[in-house]
């Protein structure tokens, strides 16, 4: 039987907290574990940890014996699973995808795969999920529904959900973008906060199969985007997540969303009351499942956490990380 104590109590740069754990087991030695912050991944623990921790700007305070436990006013009322894709085609050629429907890779159906398996081994239940339009996030959330044994419940589907809309960017490789344009330009396109990529005018090879789709048929005048900025993406996709899981959220409902990497950074945003320097610099990785606990407010009352060995998500982040820089 496994016992946990809290060694060290941390908190990263971006202030979040973090414990450095030591599990004991008969016969077997004292191990370190670190939870992974949300915002900037995992610590390599070694013999000079102090140091590390220090040259990398973690502070630390006095050895605690246990984490906080939550009082009456912050205890977990609800849990939110959300999960990005698993990879895409597109993703694995590192294209500017947005609302192009590209596939999942086979690495993103192993992904899916697996993240169906972790949320299997925690042995979690949904009542009703949400998803976009597109198939890579669809067919994630089918992998982990079918894994899951719950392919019977409720799904819906909204545009509100899609990845933000890279306009002009559409199709062209990150990282021949960064070789051209340089690294720095093409961040500012992915990941700056308010300033969109060039727009997809009707020239562009992917306009018919985007802006003219069947699946866009109902949206009203100056719904369908032609390029969006994270805000743009967050400010379209809050009203759903505010109008529509909120309300089941609070009635009880265990939700799971399967999304996309921008469309769920702007509900992260949200949760965590983050500035928007902070969330540009937030990876979210594909196929591994995030876990928040949230109080009657829907505020998180502990950090996010990923169903995922540190290592596969440490991995997996850094990957996200490196797209659009030049090779």
């Amino acid at each position: 039987m496994w016992c946990f104590h809290a060694h060290v109590l941390l908190r990263c740069p971006c202030m979040h907290p973090l414990y450095i754990w030591t599990t004991l087991k008969p016969t077997v030695p004292l191990h370190p574990f670190l939870l992974p912050c949300p915002l900037t991944g995992l610590v390599e623990i070694s013999e000079s940890l102090p140091a590390r921790l220090s040259a990398r700007g973690f502070h630390t305070t006095h050895p605690v014996s246990r984490p906080p436990v939550p009082t009456s006013t912050t205890m977990s009322t609800h849990r939110l699973v959300m999960v990005r894709h698993g990879e895409s085609t597109w993703n694995q050629e590192n294209r500017f995808c947005g609302w192009f429907d590209a596939e999942l890779s086979e690495k993103g159906t192993e992904e899916a795969k697996r993240g169906a398996q972790a949320i299997k081994d925690a042995k979690m239940e949904f009542d009703i999920c949400y998803t976009s339009v597109l198939k890579r996030a669809i067919r994630t959330l089918w992998t982990i529904l079918d894994g899951t044994d719950q392919m019977w419940l409720p799904v819906v589907r909204t545009w509100r959900l899609n990845e933000r809309h890279y306009g002009g960017l559409t199709g062209l490789n990150k990282a021949e973008t960064a070789a051209k344009h340089g690294e720095e330009q093409v961040k500012i396109w992915r990941r700056s906060f308010d300033i969109p990529p060039p727009p997809m005018d009707e020239k562009h090879p992917y306009y018919k199969s985007i802006s003219k789709e069947r699946r866009y048929a109902g949206l009203k005048a100056g719904e369908l985007p032609t390029c969006e900025s994270l805000k743009d993406t967050i400010a379209r996709a809050l009203p759903f997540w505010n109008d529509e899981i909120v309300p089941q959220i609070k009635a009880g409902k265990r939700v799971l969303i399967a999304a996309h990497g921008n469309s769920l950074r702007g509900i992260v945003k949200h949760l965590e009351g983050m500035s928007d320097q902070v969330i540009m610099e937030l990876n979210l990785p594909t196929g591994i499942p995030i876990v928040y606990e949230l109080d009657q407010a829907l505020k998180p009352t502990k950090p996010m956490r990923f169903l995922g060995d540190e290592e596969t998500v440490r991995k997996a982040m850094e990957a996200v990380a490196a797209q659009g820089k030049a090779k």
